[in-house]
């Protein structure tokens, strides 16, 4: 399970290192791939995890115009990455640019698969959880039992 958050700077060829923690699951999970994410962020999966995502993609209806623009979206902003032996990945510059991410990230940690933060971003989103009434009242409707 990924948890916790880590801030490195990217290397003068846009190479991420990813904590050595996080990384055992990725190469246990025979690789990695990196997407754009919902929230001006990138989702770093492990091939298990796009595989699922991909799988339940490739059921929906060509016909529907949702499902178009989500697979458009999963697939054109995707890559495949790999781990050098340093444990970097290389962060290709469409999804830098989507993600505004320049020289340096924040890595985060969620549950199954890794968020990528640019600083700025990631101070705004960690300010909006900040507020314990509003999130108490947007979390409520998911019923969490902590059994």
């Amino acid at each position: 399970m990924f948890v916790g958050q880590f801030y490195h700077n990217l290397d003068e060829k846009s190479r991420l290192t990813i904590p050595a923690t996080f990384r055992e699951f990725f190469l246990a999970g025979g690789g990695a791939y990196l997407m754009r994410g919902f929230d001006q962020n990138l989702n770093l999966l492990t091939f298990a995890s796009f595989r699922v995502i991909s799988e339940r993609i490739n059921r929906m209806s060509l016909t529907d115009p949702n499902a178009r623009q989500l697979r458009r979206l999963i697939y054109s902003d995707a890559a495949s990455v790999e781990f050098d032996k340093t444990g970097r990945i290389l962060i290709p510059q469409f999804l830098r640019e989507a993600a505004d991410i320049n020289d340096e990230a924040v890595i985060v940690g969620a549950g199954i698969y890794v968020e990528i933060w640019s600083p700025k971003l990631w101070t705004a989103q960690r300010d909006q959880l900040k507020d314990v009434k509003v999130t108490a009242e947007q979390f409520a409707v998911f019923d969490l039992p902590a059994e």
